[in-house]
């Protein structure tokens, strides 16, 4: 009977267990699925049952963290560790948090702890010290790379999740393809992980790879079509290109979604997407009247952008400073100093702060793309300015950033000097740069030769003589009906110098007689080639003879002999 009793017992408490561990893994599923007020709410249920739940009060943590709610993590991981003090999980969390206050020597030590006490044999230990590394941004991603990998090669291993942190720690590591390729393992131990698809389209993401990232997003919601962060993400894409795709996601997104302001958020900058931009401005101020300092600061965002469109430029930037003032900076995106640049470009007296914005969007973009788009902004703002010299500045940083700058961006970089009066840079863009890499187009040739003239306008130093013969020759070797034009005025432009300057009219005749060459019916050379025959031909005066001075007597020498006195 007693030995009955202890199996009935056994089999309780196993049930018991059982249950307990069926709700924690609910409360990480609900993590899984970035739905964090339910995992929450499962995980302190557990808690209330069995306070002394370490599994329960690790994974209450991190939802905690993802709320934004360090301090709570860190309270719940001190009462915690005051009775479990030798947790190795509750060890990893609480390095976690100490890594996210810059405490890297502290968090450093309790993670090795953690891995001591654990004989560096436990998967979730392992696991939970990576995802702290990759997670916090003073992490080190090669630490947790090296965790991630020992947990792999621990006996009987095949939890994919060790493959998902560590494809996101090579992915803070700027490893794309290691990221890649630890995500794909993780679909070899689950191909229904709807996680590890969404991920890899986050690296091409990254990378701006349309052809990847977008089915890699769309394939996510195939293996699982609950699973939200894919689904944000495909709402999003299509938010900026087509809205009846991105309502199609986001009402599956509301569907699966914990019901709260997130949702009334996201119905907001569906308002927005869909040009009714009074009632999306209607909607933010309502929900920041509604939950005052708690709202989301992004609604701020929102009133800057509704604001800007319906053109109350105050209240835009008024709403997009406060935004950046409250706004977590990890949420900041380079576009909203990109939208606050244009309100200052818009405002009269605002635009040096457009500039210093725009700087800003550029430094926080990581796209190399969004930060040309950037600079060529400013550099029009700019133009439209009337700095050149600025104008020329930012198409310089645009230049020179862009690994693959076409014929284009060179011309710009270099007239912007040249409107600017930078003539020795202009010079150089043009004489050396462009010429060099363009020898077949004329624009090098051209703006060479006007260059040197500009920065000598009177022509006494002669440096446009060899610019402008160079021109004369190009424009003829290139085509010579296209560009007959430039070589007539350059070759007029010499003659002028030879003559007026050099005083040398041979040496201008010579100048219009080719011409000539290729057009011999043009009056203009025509007549100038007369005027400078007849110069040429003018016959020399005659040399001008001073006449002799009469002698100083008829003799013609000496001195006058002196007067005789009157005797």
């Amino acid at each position: 009977m007693n030995k009955i009793r202890l199996f009935l017992f056994s089999v309780a408490a196993m049930t018991s267990s059982l249950v307990m561990a069926q709700s924690v893994d609910q409360g990480r599923k609900f993590l899984y699925y970035e739905r964090l007020k339910s995992a929450k709410d499962v995980l302190d249920k557990v808690l209330a049952s069995n306070p002394n739940d370490i599994n329960a009060m690790y994974w209450l943590g991190q939802v905690l963290i993802d709320m934004k709610d360090s301090a709570g993590a860190k309270a719940l991981y001190q009462r915690a560790l005051g009775t479990n003090g030798s947790a190795p999980l509750l060890l990893a969390g609480m390095g976690q948090v100490e890594l996210m206050e810059g405490k890297t020597n502290d968090a450093r030590q309790r993670f090795e702890t953690a891995i001591s006490l654990s004989k560096n044999k436990d998967i979730e230990v392992l696991n939970a010290i990576a995802r702290a590394n990759v997670e916090a941004k003073s992490g080190d991603a090669t630490y947790a790379v090296e965790k991630a990998n020992t947990a792999t090669q621990i006996k009987g291993f095949k939890d994919p999740e060790t493959y998902l942190i560590l494809g996101d720690a090579y992915r803070k590591n700027i490893d794309g393809g290691g990221a890649v390729t630890a995500y794909t393992k993780a679909l070899g131990l689950n191909n229904k992980l709807a996680a590890a698809k969404y991920k890899i389209g986050k690296v091409y993401l990254t990378q701006n790879n349309k052809e990847y990232f977008l089915p890699a997003f769309e394939e996510s919601i195939t293996l699982d079509p609950a699973y939200l962060p894919a689904l944000y993400e495909l709402f999003y894409y299509w938010y900026f290109r087509d809205v009846t795709k991105a309502e199609q996601y986001l009402n599956q997104y509301v569907a699966n979604a914990d019901q709260g302001p997130d949702i009334e958020y996201l119905k907001t900058d569906f308002t927005y997407a869909k040009g009714d931009f009074a009632g999306a401005r209607t909607k933010a101020q309502g929900l920041i009247s509604q939950y005052g300092d708690k709202v989301n600061p992004r609604m701020y965002r929102m009133l800057a952008y509704t604001n800007d469109t319906l053109g109350d430029l105050a209240a835009a930037k008024q709403a997009m400073n406060t935004y950046l003032a409250k706004a977590d900076p990890e949420s900041v995106l380079p576009g909203d100093y990109l939208e606050l640049a244009n309100i200052n470009a818009k405002t009269a007296g605002s635009e040096a702060e457009a500039f210093n914005n725009f700087q800003t969007a550029i430094d926080k973009d990581t796209i190399l793309e969004n930060r040309i788009k950037y600079i060529n902004q400013a550099a029009d703002l700019a133009k439209k300015l009337g700095d050149r010299k600025q104008q020329a500045r930012w198409l310089g940083v645009a230049y020179y950033m862009d690994p693959t700058p076409n014929q284009n961006d060179l011309y710009n970089y270099g007239y912007a000097h040249y409107q600017a009066a930078s003539y020795d840079s202009a010079i150089n863009l043009f004489c050396n740069v462009y010429q060099t890499k363009y020898p077949n187009e004329i624009f090098g040739y051209l703006w060479c030769a006007r260059a040197n003239e500009a920065k000598d306008t009177t022509w006494q130093s002669g440096i446009a003589v060899k610019p402008y013969e160079k021109l004369a020759e190009m424009s003829l070797s290139l085509d010579s009906v296209k560009y007959k034009g430039q070589a007539k005025n350059a070759y007029f432009k010499l003659a002028t110098y030879a003559n007026d300057v050099q005083k040398d009219p041979k040496a201008a005749r010579a100048y219009i007689e080719k011409i000539l060459v290729f057009d011999p019916s043009d009056p203009n050379a025509i007549n100038i080639k007369n005027i400078l025959d007849k110069a040429i031909n003018k016959p020399a005066k005659p040399a001008t003879t001073t006449p002799a001075k009469k002698p100083a007597t008829k003799s013609g020498g000496g001195a006058a002999a002196p007067k005789k006195k009157k005797s």
